[in-house]
């Protein structure tokens, strides 16, 4: 059994106080990748119960990090970003394309949490169009929690298609 990231030491370039993010979204993409491996093709958009489909826990994934880690910034949404929001539902992509933008997504906040000043963190930040009250470290926290939220599911959700598969 591999050591978890939390217990492997420090993440080489991130902040001391943003080290648990770091090792939430590093032991997601693991969990993710060896869950996935194998999973056949043919089930990715399959809703057991009427659940959310593993598609979508990997649209989502790849979602939420991106649209937190843009409020850190203070920064709005894009429209390509409400775009991806509204099409998480929707029933596209293949899983080798999805796995790589999840991947992708957690280096692209590996390298924003590089570069967050641990002085910002209590910083305001307004989130969605309301502007709903948050700071720079619970929208970073909410983002690495949210992930492994959803990588349970995936998983979850992923060994119970496959167990009824081969039933």
């Amino acid at each position: 059994m591999a050591i978890e990231y939390w217990m492997q030491g420090p993440v080489e370039g991130i902040p001391t106080l943003l080290q648990p993010v770091a090792h939430a979204l590093l032991q997601a993409r693991d969990e993710v990748r060896t869950g996935m491996t194998g999973f056949p093709e043919v089930l990715l958009w399959e809703k057991p119960a009427d659940t959310a489909s593993p598609g979508f826990h990997l649209k989502h994934l790849r979602g939420v990090i991106d649209r937190l880690f843009t409020y850190a910034l203070a920064q709005p949404l894009s429209a390509t970003q409400l775009e991806e929001l509204a099409a998480e539902s929707n029933n596209t992509g293949d899983l080798s394309s999805l796995l790589n933008a999840f991947s992708q997504q957690i280096d692209k906040a590996l390298a924003q949490l590089s570069r967050t000043d641990p002085a910002t963190l209590t910083d305001f930040r307004g989130v969605g169009r309301k502007q709903l009250p948050s700071n720079v470290i619970g929208l970073l926290f909410h983002a690495a929690e949210h992930t492994m939220r959803h990588t349970g599911q995936l998983l979850v959700t992923a060994k119970v298609l496959q167990a009824a598969a081969h039933a």
